[in-house]
């Protein structure tokens, strides 16, 4: 396993090839928490006259927006809540939401390498496209696999093998970079390199010990791995 951290060099650099990497959104190519349980909260207070942790908003985690409001809410009030939850998503992302110092040079840097560029991301299609508008990102990805583009969400491995499909890749040319253990099952079921990314990550012990290839704790970090990687 190679680990970088801010004083650390880059080591144990890998021979394969790299056409394509994968990125999830949400703690990896941006600060999107607090948005994402405001937002939650915002339709269920509306809705059910409570507000839940962040604990209990984490754990509905999984399939897209849709499927969590299934879960707390009638299935008469899912439509309209869902149509709530979106608007204030978008509403208050420039003030609740920020990319992660870095990644916009990181993926102007894979994108100029000639690099495929793709998102695989648990967040359904609406909020991941504002997400990547508001932060102008979107102009840098040839592929968006979002949670309402698959039947099998993270930890299953069918948005990974989209991308593959897509560009008519191997496995092991393509690097997955995420933040969770999901994302980690995700690259290991598809048998794509995987490369977590801890600079936005509560639980590090759980998520360090799931044996994810490489480890980064900050951007400039991964930076470095790709440009020496790439050279």
């Amino acid at each position: 396993m190679t680990v970088n951290s801010p004083t650390a060099s880059v080591q144990q650099i890998s021979p394969l090839p790299v056409a394509c990497v994968i990125f999830d959104i949400d703690g990896t190519l941006a600060r999107t928490n607090d948005l994402i349980f405001a937002s939650f909260n915002h339709v269920a207070e509306k809705y059910l006259g409570k507000t839940f942790a962040p604990k209990e908003i984490r754990a509905l985690f999984g399939p897209p927006e849709e499927g969590a409001l299934q879960v707390v809410f009638p299935p008469e009030q899912t439509a309209a809540a869902m149509e709530d939850l979106v608007e204030y998503y978008r509403a208050h992302h420039g003030a609740m939401a920020a990319l992660h110092p870095g990644i916009e040079e990181l993926v102007r840097y894979l994108k100029a390498r000639g690099m495929k560029l793709a998102v695989f991301t648990g967040k359904g299609n609406r909020t991941a496209r504002i997400t990547l508008d508001a932060l102008g990102l979107s102009r840098y990805f040839d592929l968006i696999v979002s949670g309402n583009d698959v039947r099998n969400h993270k930890p299953h491995p069918e948005g990974i093998r989209k991308v593959i499909d897509m560009f008519h890749l191997s496995p092991e040319e393509v690097v997955m970079v995420g933040d969770s253990l999901g994302d980690i099952k995700a690259s290991k079921a598809a048998g794509v390199r995987m490369a977590l990314v801890l600079w936005d990550v509560e639980d590090k012990d759980r998520v360090l010990g799931a044996g994810a290839e490489h480890v980064f704790h900050d951007v400039a970090g991964m930076l470095a791995w790709f440009q020496s990687l790439l050279k």
